[in-house]
């Protein structure tokens, strides 16, 4: 039987090697011969899928973010639909990548209406919808809708959409990450050290709206604790270039390693990151941290003027619960003195790091219970076999 599982950028490549894995497992369990084919990365095809097409360096965010990848979103589109053609899946899953999977499921909806649709990470639209439509095609071209946030499963529901709360599949992935100690070690870091780690791209826009700003609030911190050394995980290795020639133009004492995101992230005494997959990662494993995100301000203002659009909170440590446990700085208040004053506070006062962390634990049980993976293997083979 063969599974087509769509999804794009950086934190989607991650979540559906996740998926995969849990899939194949239970698959090989009772016997089911499955092929896997997919739009994703590198870490879906690791885990086992055929790539039809690699969205990981396609990903944006805003409307003129997105314009100069129109045209390759579009071309991996029609090749993946021209292989459904040929190939008619036995059941589709869709994670988040919200405009490219609805054209996708719309597709499937109208050409392959006996194929079953698994929407597993739906686009926030319980958070805020950019249409009013934005959640009727979401349930439109979803059989079933996966849901990791609690929050999210009420909102589905109570729109009429068929839903299971599965959990945040985090809560698996941070069962395979070093403690402190051992992450220090790897790393060649003493006891002593202390370290920052920076985060500030998984999409090629970010390194033009976020790096600078974050840059030069590390330059600040470097100045009044020159002890520091900052750690700069890539999420691309074609990142490598831009962020090394920026290491050297604001003077940085930095590593900037490929592999070992893991490690940075839990040998590190404070992370100042981009808004994403990252914050949850962050606060499982009780490392405090600084938001940032900026946009183009075209971008930004068409949504806050145009759409009316207003998120409580950016980050999702503070949507789980709807309050500010982490610290965020969007668009004008995105400067390198906020960043800067934030982050000497959760560096230099024991207090304010406390009460983050304990923060965080209220926030870890709005994510369910371990074996996330698992159960949304289990309801998805369920419907392979059953719709």
């Amino acid at each position: 039987m063969r599974i087509f599982i769509s999804t794009g950028e950086v934190s989607g490549d991650l979540q559906g090697s996740l998926l995969i894995s849990a899939i194949q497992q239970q698959a090989t369990a009772t016997g089911l011969s499955l092929e896997i084919v997919a739009l994703g990365g590198e870490k879906m095809a690791s885990a086992g899928a055929t790539l039809l097409g690699n969205t990981t360096h396609i990903g944006s965010f805003g409307l003129v973010e997105s314009l100069r990848f129109v045209l390759p979103t579009l071309q991996i589109q029609r090749r993946a639909i021209a292989y459904l053609k040929q190939h008619p899946p036995d059941l589709v899953v869709l994670i988040d990548y919200m405009g490219p999977n609805l054209g996708i499921g719309g597709y499937i909806r109208r050409h392959l209406p006996h194929v079953p649709i698994v929407y597993y990470i739906a686009p926030q639209v319980w958070v805020a919808s950019i249409t009013p439509r934005d959640t009727e095609r979401i349930i439109g071209v979803s059989d079933k809708v996966l849901a990791i946030f609690p929050q999210e499963a009420l909102y589905f529901q109570d729109k009429g959409a068929n839903v299971t709360w599965v959990g945040h599949p985090l809560i698996d992935r941070i069962k395979n990450f070093p403690s402190r100690e051992v992450a220090r070690t790897e790393l060649g870091v003493g006891d002593d050290s202390m370290n920052v780690a920076l985060i500030p791209a998984s999409r090629y826009q970010e390194l033009k709206y976020l790096l600078p700003v974050m840059f030069q609030a590390a330059q600040k911190i470097q100045s009044k604790l020159p002890q520091v050394h900052f750690w700069i995980p890539l999420s691309l290795e074609r990142y490598r270039k831009p962020i090394e020639k920026a290491v050297q133009q604001y003077g940085l004492q930095a590593t900037v390693v490929s592999g070992k995101q893991q490690q940075v992230l839990a040998a590190a005494d404070l992370a100042i990151t981009k808004c994403g997959t990252v914050n949850l990662e962050l606060a499982l494993l009780n490392i405090p941290q600084v938001v940032i995100y900026r946009l183009n301000s075209f971008t930004y203002w068409v949504a806050r003027n145009i759409f009316k659009i207003s998120f409580p909170f950016a980050s999702p440590v503070n949507l789980v619960v709807m309050r500010s446990i982490v610290p965020e700085f969007i668009q004008e208040t995105a400067t390198p003195e906020n960043l800067t004053e934030a982050a000497l506070e959760l560096l230099l006062n024991p207090e304010r790091q406390q009460q983050m962390q304990a923060d965080y634990q209220v926030m870890q049980q709005s994510l369910g219970e371990v074996g996330v993976c698992d159960r949304a293997a289990k309801e998805i083979l369920h419907m392979l076999q059953n719709f």
